[in-house]
């Protein structure tokens, strides 16, 4: 899909206005999973979630090569929406984002003041994404899709700093929405010759990438039901899924109960906030401790974006119900 030296030039890119996030060992961590943990703190972004590497490098390209182009549409749970506005904003384009009914509060306000303009459709996001694309027809509009080259090769950069700053690491846990962060991992693995074995994580309410990862072809689901509302997905992407069959050693599919504990860990021993798919890789390395004691591990806190009331639910003991 790239090349390293296209993986330095994206990274280039990011770098112009987001730095370069920091990964921490941090030793509450290492006292609860007996292994050597390193977290990649994604949540320190400006929109506080790695997604905004793929928007920037999206934008980028797209003025580039269609400077007539007069707004993009796309579909998300909040965090690729923060991306594309982010970018939007930086490169003057509007950008219009098609949530569900019932999404994150918080997260549609924060597309909002980065300069989106938000329509709410469907009972989730795959239903969102069909009226996005429709619309991308009806006015004239970019469709920007959630899993595309660019974004993926933006969000590589996350595991380009990851894998470069800790050549030592031994297994890696990521989780999939539809799948451009743990395919930009691979990829940064595989370009950078890392040894660590790359574990995807999913929701047991959303398991559409693990019944494909068993299976060895697309299978799609009824419905995607957990808190973690980034790895909310019923239809796998192909380009994805290849990626990620040739590339990751196995899928972990994690109860909520799984998830909330991770949330509180991560503010027990770091006294960082994690939404619920920026908990999920510690969550599945909690689930696998007693095979990886002694490892040194990494973890990827993809995002920070929960909603306080289900941040409240979950420092009291809960388990927030989507």
């Amino acid at each position: 899909m790239f090349s390293l030296s296209e993986l330095e030039d994206a990274a280039t890119l990011v770098h112009r206005d987001v730095l370069p996030t920091p990964q921490y060992a941090w030793p509450l961590l290492a006292e609860a999973t007996g292994a050597t943990v390193w977290v990649k703190h994604e949540n320190h972004t400006p929109i506080g979630a790695f997604k905004v590497r793929g928007g920037l490098v999206y934008m980028d390209r797209l003025v580039r090569e269609r400077p007539e182009v007069k707004g993009i549409i796309s579909a998300t749970r909040g965090n690729h929406g923060q991306s594309l506005a982010f970018a939007g904003r930086k490169y003057g384009i509007p950008v219009t984002i098609v949530v569900p009914h019932g999404n994150s509060v918080e997260k549609n306000a924060a597309m909002r003041a980065f300069g989106a303009t938000l329509i709410e459709h469907g009972s989730d996001f795959d239903e969102a994404r069909v009226r996005a694309e429709m619309l991308a027809v009806e006015q004239a509009l970019e469709f920007a899709p959630s899993f595309a080259p660019d974004l993926v090769k933006g969000v590589a950069t996350y595991a380009y700093e990851f894998l470069s700053a800790c050549p030592d690491l031994e297994t890696v846990y990521v989780p999939i929405g539809l799948g451009s962060g743990i395919c930009g991992m691979v990829m940064a693995r595989d370009l950078l010759n890392h040894p660590a074995e790359v574990v995807g994580v999913v929701a047991s309410g959303a398991p559409a990438y693990a019944l494909s990862f068993q299976a060895r072809r697309q299978v799609e689901t009824n419905a995607a039901i957990t808190f973690a509302d980034g790895m909310a997905c019923r239809v796998p992407e192909t380009d994805a899924l290849e990626i990620i069959l040739g590339g990751v050693a196995r899928i972990i599919a994690l109860e909520e109960n799984e998830i909330a504990d991770a949330v509180r860990l991560y503010y027990r021993a770091t006294h960082n906030i994690a939404e619920g798919a920026g908990a999920a890789p510690l969550a599945g390395l909690m689930r696998e401790r007693d095979n990886m004691s002694g490892k040194a591990v990494g973890v990827v806190l993809c995002g920070q974006n929960i909603d306080t009331a289900w941040m409240n639910n979950v420092l009291n003991g809960g388990t927030p119900q989507p």
